[in-house]
């Protein structure tokens, strides 16, 4: 039976062998239709996955932020004819905080096979070295801009952490990462603990670190310039 694989990409400029396992790379060769966020950098992922492909034989479909998802269930037709076919996003797994969940609920919606293949998840690996609640967690995505509502987004969010322990976790743009941390420390509790996950599997540039809002309000200059890395924001309150 065909089936639509998700396949997973690097999170950075981070060596293929070091996060994919080579079962991805024998489902990728042989697949020639993929839909992707980005025509480019799936062109120069699936180059790097094997330069033998030849790209130009190779059929892709738009789902970015600019794709019209009226042409999303057209995009299944060769799934639908027993072909496989392909889901590739920016970083990480499609689906997942990237674009992906629309096709696949078209696909899940008709029955047809769903498989996802295994690689990086920034979401789940900076809960694994955050030292939080790994039982109970929600991932929040990007919280509103606005100084006002972010920071009743932020209390709402340790609240709800402290009520039912559970782990909250959420990203931001680049560019606003330390906008970020400035808001996190000083809206939160002293024991409120707040992880930051910056470059995760990006060798030198990983930075993952946890501790309690009164102590990154003392030693915020440990925190490296993250103005240009992806970064992923924990925070526990716990209960008393």
């Amino acid at each position: 039976m065909a089936a639509l694989y998700l396949i997973p990409v690097t999170l950075g400029d981070t060596p293929l062998d070091n996060v994919l396992p080579s079962a991805n790379h024998d489902v990728i060769v042989r697949i020639r239709h993929f839909i992707v966020e980005e025509i480019r950098s799936a062109r120069r992922f699936l180059k790097q996955t094997d330069k033998s492909i030849d790209i130009d034989t190779l059929t892709f479909y738009p789902m970015g932020k600019h794709a019209d998802k009226a042409l999303f269930s057209k995009y299944l037709d060769p799934l639908r004819n027993g072909v496989d076919m392909g889901i590739i996003s920016e970083a990480g797994c499609p689906a997942i905080a990237d674009p992906g969940a629309d096709v696949v609920a078209i696909a899940q919606s008709e029955g047809l096979k769903v498989v996802p293949l295994v690689g990086p998840s920034s979401i789940l690996m900076s809960l694994m070295a955050s030292g939080f609640n790994g039982q109970q967690f929600a991932f929040h995505g990007y919280l509103p801009v606005g100084s006002h509502e972010r920071q009743t987004a932020l209390r709402n969010l340790e609240a709800t952490s402290h009520a039912h322990n559970q782990t909250q976790i959420f990203i931001e743009t680049p560019y606003r990462n330390h906008q970020m941390i400035d808001n996190i420390i000083s809206v939160c509790r002293p024991t409120t603990k707040l992880c930051i996950a910056a470059g995760i599997t990006c060798g030198d540039n990983e930075f993952i670190q946890t501790k309690t809002i009164r102590q990154w309000r003392n030693e915020k200059s440990s925190v490296p310039d993250l103005r240009k890395t992806p970064a992923i924001f924990l925070i526990y309150a716990g209960q008393d």
